[in-house]
C-alpha cells in the first residue's frame, strides 16, 4: 500500500520533538566554522531543539533507516517562513554532504514564533523540491493564455523590461508602470526601489484583505493596525476565527492560549463555528454585519453604568472637538460631554443588538459584564471577517476600538497597542525623495479615504479607458484567482492594448501567470533575502530571511556572489533582481536612478545584498551592533547566525512620551486645541513603517505633540487633534459627517435585504483554512493532502427546506453568475447563512499546464459577449515526476473557485471589497456538475458602476483641493504637490483647520 503523505507530514509537524544528542564526528574545518569541540561527550539527554552553539555542525540519525542508526550531518541555517505574514522563524537542516535541505523546523531564538510552527512552516520543503516549479525564465511564444513558452536568459528578460520602463519614464508615462503585490514577505524593499524610479507604481492586495480594519483603526489613532497583548489580557475579544487562521495566527494562537491558561476570558464573534469559537468562553454567532450593534450595546452598558475609564477618556480623546463642532451652545466641559455620550448611545440597548444580530440579549449583557471587569486589560483584534466583508465594515473596527478606549486598555500590559509600537523597519541607504506623480489607476478621485490602492478596480478602469498599463508586474499575487470578478481580469490580461507587458514574478504556475508575457522564477522562502518585523505580541523584533543554501555554502568555504549560484536552476531572489533591473533602467546614470543603488562602501559601484543588509543592520537596528560586538561578530554575521534580534520586550507606547527639551526649543502651543507646533526641521525617522505625516503649517510649523489638561506636553497620537479621535474631523470634512463618531451602518447583507422565502441567503466567503496559503499552497503536497475541498456549509434547517443532504450538489447563484458545489450540513452556522472557504478551487487549462498537485483541469468557454462558462474535465490525479509521492496522490477534489462569480463591492469609504454575497440557493439540476462556473462580466461591470455611484469623490468633497487628506496613511507617499487635484493646480491650497 502506498505510504500516506499525511502520515509523513504528521511526523514532521512536531516542533518540540525530543532529539537524542549523539557525539559528533571529528569536525572537518573546511566544512564548518565555529565547529563544536571534538570532545563533545556522548549524552542520552533529550533536547527540545539543537543548542545554537551546535548549529554549524549537528548530527542526527536518519529516521528512514530506522532501526539502524545511520548518522546524518547537518548545518542548521536560520531563516523565516514565507507561507503567511506571521514571519515565523525556521531552521533549515542542510545535509553537508549533499547540500540538500532535509527538513525545516522552528527557530527557538525567534521572539515571535519561539520555535513553534504550524503545518505551513515545515511544508516549505515541499515548495523547494516541487517537481513542477519553474526553474528558468520563460517568455510566451504564442498568444497570451495559449500556453506556449520558450526559455530565455535573464539578460534578455532584464534588458527588454528595463528598456520599456526607461522609455516610459523618459516619455513621462510613469503612471503606466504598475507593480502589483499580494503578500510582500518583506519590509521596505519596494519603498526603496519604486521611488527611485520616480513612479507611483505600487498596487497591493490590501482592499481584498484588510482595508476595512485599517480604515477603522486609523480614524481613531492614525495608526492602522492593532497589536494585542493576548498573553497578559484579562479579556480577549476576537472578531473572526483569529486563533486558528487570523493574521499572525501562529504567534497569536500561542499567546491567546497562554492568556486563557492564565485565566483570561475568550470572547469570539464569528457567525461560523470555527475552531476558535469552539475554544471560546463566549461564542456569539451574529447575523453578518451586525457586529457593530453588539459592540455599541456593550459600549452603552459601560457608559450607562459608569464602568469606563473616565480619566483615560478625558485625557486622551478629542471630546472637546466634538462639543465645539456639534454642540456649540454647550459649555466645553467633560461633564457635558459625558451627558452627550449617554444620549448618543442610549439607543443601543441589549434588546436592540439582539434584534439586529440574532444573539440573545442575555448573552450580550453577560459579555458586557465580562468586559466591564477587564481592569484595563482588554486585548482585541479583527482583521478580515466582519471588517472585510460588509458595507461599512470599517465601522465595526471603529466600534471595536471604542471598547479599548472606554476601558483604557490602549498601550498597557494586557491591552492593545498600535502596530508601529511593536514593529521595526530599518531604512535603506540612499533613499530617493517623494515622487511627484499620482497614479489615478490605483488612487482614483472617487475614493479619497481608501485604505489602500483600489486594486480590484484596475480591470474596470482599463475597460472604461481611464488609462493603460505599459509594464505590469504581478508578484506573490494571483488576481485572476484571488480577486472578485476574475473573468474581467482575464479579459484585460489578454488585451495587449490595455496591458502592454505582463511580468509575473513567481516560482510556480498560477492562473494569472498563465496570461503573462514573462514568468520569472523567484525564490521561495528558503531562497531569498528579506527583512521582516511583525506585531505578534507585546515586544519588538526583527528577523532575517536568508537563502539557506547560499549561507550553507558560505559556511562550507564556498561563498557565492549571486544567489542564483546557490538556488536550483536559475531561480533568483527579488532583492538582487530589483537592484539589477534598476541598474539597467539607468545604464549611464542620467536618470538619477543608479545613485539609489550604489554601494555605501564603494562609491559609484552597484550595491550587493551583503552590503545592503549589512549597512541597515549597522545603522538602523538599535542595539544590534552592540549585541553583535559582544560576540565578536558584525551585525550581518549576527543575523546570519541567529536569524532574529529582539529590540524590546513588553509594552512601550509612544503617545504618552514627554516632548524633549530640544523639541520644545522652537515650539508654540495652540491655546484652543493644545497642539504643539515646532518650526525646527524634523530629522528623518530611522523607521520607515508607514505612519501618518503632517506637513508644517506655514505660520506655526510642524505639529509634534499636544498639551494635556494637567499642563504636560506629550507626543500624543498622529491624528489631526493629536488625540484619539472619538470625533473624526476627517470624516466630517471629507463628506461623511454622519459617520464622524462610532455608529452602526447597515451592511449590504442586512436581514432586511434577504428574502429567505425565496431561498436567499448570505454567503460568507472569507474564512481561511489554517493549513493553506491562498494560491501559494499549490506546490505543497503535505498541505494539499490535509485540505483539498471547500464544501458549502449550510444549516440543518436550510438544508431540510431545500431537500439536500451532506454531499449533494447545490447551485449558488450570485449577482453575476453561479457556482456548483457540494454541501456540508451542520449546526455550526446560523440559519440563512452559508459559508465556503476561499482557499480552494485552483484550475489549469492544459493537462501539463503546471500545478497538477492542486489544480483541476478545466474547459473554459466564452459563449457570448462577457459570458464565460467553466467546467471541470477532471480533478487532481496521480502523475509521474521526479518526486515519487506524486504517483501516490489519492485525493481527487480540487475545490470550487467561487471568487470568479463575485462582482466587486468596494466600500465607498475604506475601498475594502465587501466580500459577503447575497445569493440564491437552488438544488443542482440534471445538467449541473461539480465545479461548474458561469459568469457574466457585462453584468459585473454594471454592479461595479452601482457601487461606484455610492462614493463621494474628492472633486466634490475635498475641503482644500487635495485628492486625499494629507495626514492620512498612504504607502509610498508622493510629494505634496501631487496631492493637489488637477482642477486646483495653480490655485492657493490651504489646509482646512479642524
Amino acid at each position: 500500500m502506498a505510504t500516506s503523505l499525511l502520515n509523513r507530514l504528521l511526523g514532521t509537524l512536531g516542533q518540540q520533538t525530543a532529539k537524542r544528542v549523539e557525539p559528533l564526528a571529528p569536525p572537518v574545518e573546511r566544512y564548518v566554522t565555529n565547529a563544536a569541540p571534538t570532545t563533545t561527550p556522548v549524552s542520552s539527554e533529550l533536547r527540545d531543539y539543537p543548542p545554537v552553539e551546535r548549529w554549524n555542525d549537528w548530527t542526527e540519525y536518519d529516521p528512514k533507516h530506522w532501526p539502524r542508526k545511520v548518522p546524518r550531518r547537518y548545518t542548521l541555517v536560520p531563516t523565516v517562513c514565507f507561507n503567511c505574514e506571521s514571519a515565523c522563524g525556521l531552521l533549515a537542516y542542510v545535509d553537508v554532504e549533499t547540500l540538500k535541505i532535509k527538513k525545516f523546523e522552528g527557530n527557538p531564538l525567534h521572539p515571535g514564533s519561539r520555535g513553534r510552527n504550524c503545518a505551513k512552516g515545515p511544508a516549505t520543503l515541499n515548495q523547494v523540491y516541487d517537481p513542477d516549479r519553474i526553474l528558468y525564465p520563460l517568455k510566451r511564444a504564442g498568444k497570451r493564455g495559449e500556453g506556449k513558452w520558450v526559455r530565455v536568459s535573464w539578460d534578455e528578460a532584464l534588458n527588454e523590461i528595463a528598456a520599456r520602463i526607461r522609455k516610459a519614464i523618459i516619455e513621462k508615462r510613469q503612471t503606466e508602470i504598475i507593480y502589483h503585490v499580494g503578500r510582500p514577505g518583506h519590509d521596505g524593499i519596494m519603498e526603496w526601489v519604486l521611488p527611485a524610479w520616480g513612479v507611483d507604481a505600487h498596487n497591493s492586495h490590501t482592499n481584498v484583505c484588510s482595508s476595512g480594519a485599517r480604515c477603522g483603526q486609523a480614524m481613531w489613532m492614525g495608526y492602522d493596525r492593532p497589536s494585542p497583548d493576548h498573553a497578559n489580557a484579562r479579556v480577549i475579544l476576537l472578531i473572526s476565527s483569529h486563533l486558528e487562521t487570523g493574521h499572525y495566527f501562529n504567534p497569536h494562537a500561542q499567546r491567546i492560549m497562554e492568556g486563557k491558561m492564565a485565566g483570561a476570558k475568550l470572547i469570539v464573534l464569528d457567525t461560523r463555528l470555527s475552531n476558535t469559537a469552539s475554544m471560546a468562553d463566549e461564542w456569539l454567532s451574529p447575523w453578518p454585519g451586525s457586529e457593530a450593534a453588539i459592540l455599541l450595546a456593550i459600549a452603552n452598558y459601560l457608559i450607562r453604568t459608569g464602568q469606563y475609564n473616565r480619566d483615560f477618556v478625558r485625557r486622551w480623546t478629542n471630546w472637546a472637538d466634538y462639543l465645539r463642532a456639534e454642540h456649540p451652545n454647550v459649555p466645553v466641559s467633560f461633564e457635558h460631554f459625558e451627558m452627550k455620550l449617554q444620549e448618543l448611545y442610549a439607543q443601543y440597548t441589549f434588546e436592540f443588538a439582539a434584534q439586529e444580530s440574532g444573539v440573545s440579549a442575555e448573552q450580550i449583557e453577560r459579555v458586557a459584564k465580562i468586559i466591564a471587569r477587564c481592569d484595563g486589560k482588554l486585548a482585541t483584534h479583527s482583521w478580515r471577517s466582519a471588517t472585510s466583508a460588509n458595507l461599512g465594515g470599517w465601522m465595526i473596527a471603529r466600534c471595536l476600538w471604542f471598547l479599548n478606549v472606554l476601558t483604557g486598555s490602549i498601550g498597557v500590559e494586557g491591552g492593545t497597542s498600535a502596530n508601529v509600537w511593536d514593529k521595526w523597519v530599518p531604512r535603506h541607504p540612499n533613499m530617493a525623495p517623494h515622487v511627484k506623480v499620482w497614479n489615478e489607476l490605483t488612487w482614483p478621485q472617487e475614493y479619497p479615504l481608501t485604505f489602500y490602492e483600489l486594486s480590484i478596480l484596475l480591470p474596470h478602469f482599463l475597460k472604461e479607458g481611464r488609462g493603460k498599463v505599459d509594464t505590469y508586474f504581478t508578484r506573490v499575487y494571483n488576481p485572476l484567482w484571488t480577486n472578485p470578478d476574475g473573468m474581467s481580469w482575464l479579459e484585460v490580461l489578454t488585451d495587449e492594448s490595455k496591458i502592454g507587458l505582463h511580468v509575473h514574478l513567481s516560482p510556480t504556475w498560477s492562473e494569472t501567470g498563465w496570461f503573462a508575457d514573462y514568468i520569472l522564477p523567484m525564490g521561495v522562502g528558503a531562497e531569498r533575502h528579506d527583512l521582516m518585523s511583525q506585531e505578534t505580541h507585546a515586544g519588538c523584533w526583527i528577523a532575517f530571511r536568508q537563502p539557506v543554501l547560499r549561507e550553507a555554502m558560505r559556511r562550507l568555504g564556498k561563498p557565492v556572489k549571486d544567489t542564483r549560484e546557490a538556488n536550483p536552476g536559475e531561480v533568483w531572489e527579488e532583492t538582487e533582481f530589483w537592484i539589477e533591473l534598476s541598474w539597467r533602467i539607468d545604464p549611464d546614470g542620467k536618470l538619477g536612478i543608479r545613485k539609489t543603488f550604489e554601494s555605501p562602501y564603494r562609491p559609484g559601484q552597484k550595491i550587493t545584498v551583503d552590503e545592503l543588509y549589512g549597512w541597515m543592520f549597522e545603522n538602523h537596528v538599535p542595539g544590534l551592533p552592540e549585541a553583535a560586538a559582544k560576540e565578536g561578530l558584525t551585525p550581518l554575521e549576527y543575523m546570519r547566525k541567529y536569524g532574529a534580534f529582539e529590540l524590546r520586550k513588553g509594552v512601550m507606547p509612544t503617545f504618552d512620551k514627554p516632548l524633549a527639551a530640544n523639541e520644545l526649543a522652537n515650539a508654540t502651543v495652540d491655546p484652543e486645541t493644545g497642539i504643539v507646533y515646532t518650526k525646527a526641521s524634523a530629522a528623518p525617522s530611522s523607521n520607515i513603517t508607514p505612519v501618518p505625516y503632517f506637513e508644517p503649517d506655514p505660520e506655526r510649523g510642524r505639529p509634534i505633540g499636544v498639551k494635556l489638561e494637567d499642563g504636560s506636553l506629550v507626543t500624543g497620537f498622529p491624528t489631526p487633534s493629536r488625540k484619539l479621535e472619538f470625533y473624526s474631523t476627517t470624516l466630517r470634512d471629507w463628506g461623511w459627517p454622519e459617520y464622524a463618531i462610532p455608529t452602526y451602518i447597515h451592511s449590504h447583507v442586512h436581514p432586511s435585504k434577504i428574502d429567505r422565502s425565496k431561498n436567499e441567503a448570505v454567503l460568507l466567503s472569507t474564512f481561511r483554512l489554517p493549513t493553506l496559503i491562498h494560491t501559494r499552497s499549490g506546490n505543497a503536497k503535505w498541505l494539499y493532502e490535509i485540505s483539498h475541498k471547500n464544501p458549502v456549509w449550510i444549516h440543518t434547517s436550510d438544508a431540510e427546506r431545500l431537500g439536500v443532504r451532506t454531499g449533494d450538489l447545490i447551485k449558488v447563484v450570485t449577482e453575476i453568475g453561479y457556482f456548483v458545489d457540494r454541501v456540508w450540513v451542520t449546526e455550526g452556522i446560523r440559519p440563512g447563512v452559508i459559508a465556503c472557504s476561499h482557499h480552494l478551487g485552483r484550475w489549469r487549462l492544459q493537462e501539463d499546464g503546471g500545478g497538477r498537485l492542486s489544480t483541476a483541469l478545466v474547459e473554459l468557454k466564452q459563449e457570448g459577449d462577457g459570458q464565460w462558462k467553466m467546467r471541470q474535465i477532471h480533478g487532481i490525479q496521480p502523475y509521474k515526476s521526479e518526486d515519487p509521492d506524486t504517483s501516490r496522490i489519492w485525493w481527487e477534489d480540487a475545490g470550487v473557485h467561487q471568487n470568479l462569480t463575485f462582482p466587486v463591492h468596494p466600500d465607498p469609504i475604506s475601498g475594502m471589497h465587501c466580500w459577503h454575497q447575497k445569493v440564491r440557493l437552488e438544488r443542482a439540476g440534471p445538467n449541473d456538475r461539480y465545479g461548474d462556473i458561469y459568469v457574466d462580466t457585462k453584468r459585473a461591470h454594471e454592479v461595479y458602476r452601482e457601487w461606484l455611484a455610492m462614493t463621494r469623490p474628492a472633486s466634490q468633497v475635498s475641503p482644500n483641493g487635495f485628492r486625499r487628506p494629507h495626514w492620512l496613511l498612504r504607502p509610498f507617499r508622493p510629494d505634496r504637490e501631487a496631492y493637489v487635484l488637477p482642477q486646483w493646480k495653480g490655485a492657493k491650497v490651504v489646509e482646512k483647520k479642524s
